[in-house]
């Protein structure tokens, strides 16, 4: 696919702050067709250094709230201040997605980008921990890392060159995520899909000379690849 939005940012600068396959393409590709109003109040949930909240920002005119627990919020204000967005637009915070310091309905959509499979494989965390921060009728965008197939009784080698059998434990199909969203009570689940991105964001996260992209060609110079997907999950808070 096209990405006339994030391909606006394919420079070093921007480059040099994603954590792994490049979350601007997820990102567009995730909000292709979106219903989030412009102007909303969105949260970044797992924002990482910050860049997919400047897109939020900018590409979407979303009022956004970086949500991370594990990035600076003093570097990743000066990122913003750096990019022209003041705190009227972009708001950064530390925050555990199992503890969220919001007040509730607080906000018109969630986005998560490359992260909520860290933190939302436990079937009561929509209900419990997240839905309670969204409005009425709001929307949650979610995109994951994933396999094409569960392969967790008999992994590939190719698969584990770079990663061992625990960090997999983080990548699940289709059918597991439909599961584990189709028990959610508070929320219509709109759509869980196989995304058409992995290829694209692999490349571009394997170009970075960072411990972790160098860490990671091994296992996809074998072809893991193949193995591998994105997967979107589309959920709209019951009014």
């Amino acid at each position: 696919m096209d990405y006339p939005l994030s391909s606006k940012y394919d420079r070093p600068e921007y480059m040099s702050k994603i954590m792994g396959p490049n979350p601007l393409k997820l990102e567009e590709e995730l909000l292709a067709g979106h219903r989030i109003p412009s102007g909303a109040t969105v949260m970044d949930l797992g924002s990482g250094q910050g860049l997919t909240s400047v897109f939020l920002c900018k590409e979407y005119g979303f009022r956004v709230y970086a949500a991370d627990l594990w990035s600076d919020p003093e570097e990743n204000r000066a990122f913003f201040a750096r990019e022209g967005l003041s705190e009227d637009l972009i708001v950064s915070v530390k925050a555990d997605a199992t503890a969220l310091p919001f007040e509730k309905e607080f906000f018109d959509a969630v986005v998560s980008t490359d992260s909520y499979n860290y933190f939302g494989r436990d079937p009561a965390f929509l209900d419990e921990k997240l839905l309670p921060f969204v409005k009425s009728g709001g929307y949650i965008y979610v995109t994951v890392p994933g396999m094409k197939k569960d392969l967790h009784d008999d992994l590939p080698s190719e698969l584990l060159l770079s990663w061992t059998p625990e960090q997999l434990d983080y990548l699940h199909d289709v059918s597991y995520w439909e599961a584990i969203v189709g028990v959610c009570k508070g929320a219509e689940v709109i759509e869980v899909s196989e995304m058409e991105s992995n290829d694209e964001v692999w490349a571009d996260w394997l170009k970075q000379e960072n411990e972790y992209a160098v860490s990671d060609r091994r296992s996809m110079e074998a072809g893991a690849g193949k193995y591998l997907n994105f997967i979107k999950i589309v959920l709209r808070k019951e009014r």
